[in-house]
């Protein structure tokens, strides 16, 4: 039985009643719209800690989508999954893939950084100086590209980058 069909609080319930109206009356092919219902259901997966049911959604999903941008949000949430099961590495992977569908998703570009600042602050711990150096550069270029996209977030980075001396005049516009 799908997900949606399983969902018992009335949000939930709403949501799916109104994305099935909306899917009727799209003008799109069949097999986006069963992209669409298995990418809803991973996201319903997700909500509800359900990782390993939402990447068998999002990976039915991704064979099924052949839009480019709905292909990087969906990958875009399965590394979600994998940065918070601790997998920075297929993290990585799937955000990369994600930035090269859609340049422009900054959140994306974000958590790269954040990763890799992470990782930077590792090394440093374990005495890895130039690799830690490194990843903080990475970290430092990723950043500066998601603050170009949308150049009100990231506070935090932004100010990291200033006190780091990575930061660039055109940074902030």
């Amino acid at each position: 039985m799908p997900r949606t069909q399983r969902n018992d609080n009335f949000i939930d319930k709403s949501f799916t009643v109104m994305a099935d109206i909306i899917l009727k009356i799209l003008p799109t092919n069949q097999k986006a719209k069963e992209a669409f219902v298995y990418y809803r259901d991973g996201m319903s997966a997700q909500a509800e800690g359900e990782y390993a049911e939402a990447l068998e959604n999002y990976q039915e999903a991704l064979t099924l989508e052949d839009n480019a941008n709905d292909r990087s949000y969906i990958l875009y949430n399965m590394a979600l999954i994998y940065a918070s099961n601790g997998e920075h590495e297929r993290a990585l992977e799937s955000y990369h893939q994600a930035i090269e569908l859609n340049p422009q998703m900054p959140s994306a570009l974000n958590n790269v950084a954040v990763i890799y600042h992470y990782q930077g602050e590792r090394a440093k711990e374990a005495g890895h100086e130039e690799e830690a150096e490194a990843l903080f550069d990475k970290a430092a270029e990723y950043w500066k590209q998601a603050i170009r996209l949308a150049p009100n977030n990231y506070i935090e980075a932004q100010n990291w980058l200033k006190i780091t001396g990575r930061s660039e005049i055109d940074v902030f516009f």
